[in-house]
């Protein structure tokens, strides 16, 4: 008799267990978002809430939609963008300078020629 009990115990212990670990695990794509301030943190999160209906069908795109986003470079292009920008343009004022001291040593070496 004890035994009986003790099974029925453990049955809804791991129930319970169970039943709380999908949701805790449900919402790791929001805290996700959250950490990085991602613009659809609230869609992220109400799209985990669906995804408890889809037996977490669509949970692994939500993971992957919620780390996307990082907060230093948005999505990944435009700052990017920006700042291949900011590198050519240091690029070429390094070559400007190269060139000029190129040039320079060019004609010390005339002169150090034209002296001999």
């Amino acid at each position: 008799m004890f035994l009986d009990y003790f099974a029925l115990g453990l049955l809804v212990f791991v129930a319970l267990v169970l039943f709380y670990g999908i949701i805790a695990i449900h919402d790791i794509p929001y805290e996700i978002a959250k950490h990085r301030d991602h613009p659809h943190q609230d869609a992220i999160h109400v799209a985990g809430w669906i995804s408890l209906f889809t037996l977490h069908a669509i949970w692994p795109f939500l993971w992957i939609w919620a780390t996307l986003y990082r907060p230093e470079r948005g999505w990944g292009f435009v700052k990017r963008q920006e700042a291949l920008e900011q590198q050519e343009a240091e690029l070429e004022s390094d070559m400007a300078q190269l060139k000029a001291e190129v040039a320079e040593l060019r004609a010390q070496l005339n002169r150090m020629q034209g002296d001999s």
